[in-house]
């Protein structure tokens, strides 16, 4: 009985994991939500299953911009693992990153610190200092200090984040492409701006390699790059950014996502920026 619901549940999991890899999110947070059900009526609330699930749920709503509903996630499933292994066990780790990237996105970095620290410290604990995985909990760190402007201990780890992934990866990795846009905005918000212009266009560039040209990663560098343009007022550069951006954002995201929403005042911004300046 509980071998049949456990195939259940990994054949739903793995049919929502493939929806959302083809972009269809509505539909994979539909399939997890039957997958949890499953787990819940055969192995109980408070099984790991279900934290498991919990967990996943709570990335694919961050990811369709449903916060509140990936905070409950989270929340349950922290819960769950700590009554489980304990407040320290190494497993909790990718919670504690996934609970402070959350906070980030929703525009609360001071509460999403302490999150990515206790991620820092489980994992440092359990890997070493120089394991990718720890390097990736404290890139999420920085961009939280970073939003802080806390930016001479943002920058120092940035850096040591792009030491450790191009010793491990190579200089041409996606995590390098994310954390070179990372180091670009805090040089952008400390002035630095032919360096943050320079880090941006590399970012793009790997991004493009990797993911193409329409990707919605590679919309948020199109994005960053044209607030990057339009402080200095090119404004047609930041424009032709913003448009391509914004189609991208909209084809993968919906009209309703923050990050279009965004773009689209960003671009509204720039075309009443211009006409002014070509007055």
């Amino acid at each position: 009985m509980l071998a049949a619901a456990m195939r259940h549940v990994q054949t739903l999991t793995a049919r929502a994991e493939a929806c959302r890899g083809q972009g269809r999110l509505r539909l994979a947070d539909r399939l997890y939500g039957m997958a949890l059900a499953e787990a819940e009526r055969a192995f109980g609330r408070q099984a790991p299953e279900v934290a498991v699930l919990l967990n996943n749920r709570g990335v694919l709503g961050k990811e369709r911009g449903r916060y509140t509903q990936a905070g409950r996630c989270y929340r349950r499933a922290l819960r769950i693992m700590r009554q489980r292994l304990g407040p320290d066990h190494p497993a909790l780790a990718s919670l504690y990153h996934n609970m402070g990237g959350l906070e980030h996105a929703r525009g609360r970095p001071a509460r999403g610190e302490p999150f990515a620290r206790n991620s820092v410290f489980l994992r440092e604990q359990e890997l070493g200092p120089d394991h990718p995985e720890v390097a990736a909990d404290l890139a999420a760190l920085a961009a939280l200090l970073d939003a802080q402007a806390k930016y001479d201990e943002a920058e120092v780890l940035y850096r040591r984040v792009l030491r450790v992934f191009a010793r491990v990866f190579g200089p041409n990795h996606m995590e390098i492409a994310i954390n070179l846009n990372n180091l670009a905005a805090l040089q952008q918000a400390r002035g630095r701006c032919a360096k943050a212009k320079a880090l941006y266009r590399r970012a793009l560039a790997i991004e493009e390699q990797h993911l193409g040209p329409r990707h919605a990663e590679v919309a948020l560098t199109l994005n960053n790059l044209a607030a990057l343009c339009a402080e200095h007022g090119e404004w047609a550069s930041a424009a032709d950014h913003l448009r391509r951006a914004l189609a991208i954002f909209r084809n993968h995201l919906g009209r309703s996502h923050p990050h279009t929403r965004a773009c689209t005042a960003n671009l509204r911004h720039v075309k009443e920026a211009r006409k002014r300046a070509e007055l």
